[in-house]
């Protein structure tokens, strides 16, 4: 059974200054919220919302967690509020059909695969050189590299182009007609009903004297239609896209509202 939670997170503390400031630190301490160890199931999160009052972290898990460990180091333990929230997840899976829509929320890493990066990192030139110092592979092709799409125009096409495999369309934003006695110079098309309302670029270490880890990431918001809802059902509990670890890929539903809308005019 999935469980969705929400864990609050006091920026004040020092333990929480050292979760939010390394994706890496803070998928750790959310795999030690598991009785059994070594935890083999897929764990996806998400830093909700951080400002310097309130952090939020959602998780999504198979098994049901246990955060106290968390909110005992980094949150507010014992205080009204402070309490993670933990829910079912299995109602909004059984809610989900074809045709119907809602709103969305997705935090992920878009990348594309080439075989010669145009400015290669340490570790990627390194395995250039290496597969160029092997005799057997002068007529094969290195292994794809994974680089950022880092314009949000390439970022929106890349969630675009995976929409239908996960089981979604995104559908045509709705736009405001123009105010009585007025008409529009020419026809415009809405769009796509989404947006990216923020963007950052990560940066961390695994380990103290271990390789930097850099991820471009975009935060999509907008409104989907159900095309396939097993699809969508495996996108839900599977993420979508890389560094699923580093807080990529959860993807959340919530009921279409008229303030939720994305409109375009």
């Amino acid at each position: 059974m999935p469980y969705l939670s929400k864990i609050a997170l006091n920026p004040r503390r020092r333990q929480a200054v050292s979760l939010l400031a390394s994706p890496h630190r803070m998928h750790a301490a959310l795999l030690a919220g598991f009785a059994v160890q070594p935890v083999t199931e897929r764990v996806l999160w998400r830093m909700e919302s951080n400002d310097p009052h309130r952090a939020e972290i959602l998780v999504l898990t198979e098994s049901r967690p246990s955060w106290h460990h968390i909110i005992e180091e980094a949150g507010w333990p014992g205080a009204d509020g402070g309490e993670p929230l933990i829910a079912d997840y299995t109602p909004l899976l059984t809610r989900i059909a074809r045709g119907k829509e809602f709103g969305f929320r997705l935090t992920a890493n878009p990348v594309q695969s080439v075989t010669s990066p145009t400015k290669p990192s340490e570790q990627q030139h390194a395995r250039l050189k290496a597969h160029a110092e092997q005799a057997d592979t002068a007529n094969r092709r290195p292994r794809g590299f994974r680089v950022p799409h880092r314009t949000a125009a390439h970022q929106l096409s890349w969630l675009l182009a995976r929409a239908e495999r996960h089981g979604f369309t995104i559908p045509e934003a709705s736009v405001h007609p123009p105010a009585p006695g007025l008409s529009p110079e020419k026809t415009t098309t809405a769009g796509p009903a989404v947006t990216i309302v923020s963007r950052d670029i990560l940066r961390f270490n695994k380990r103290r004297d271990g390789p930097r880890v850099t991820l471009s990431t975009a935060t999509f918001q907008g409104r989907l239609r159900v095309t396939d809802p097993d699809a969508l059902r495996a996108a839900l509990l599977g993420g979508i896209g890389p560094a699923k670890g580093y807080g990529q890929g959860l993807l959340t539903l919530a009921p279409v509202s008229t303030q939720a809308a994305v409109t375009r005019g």
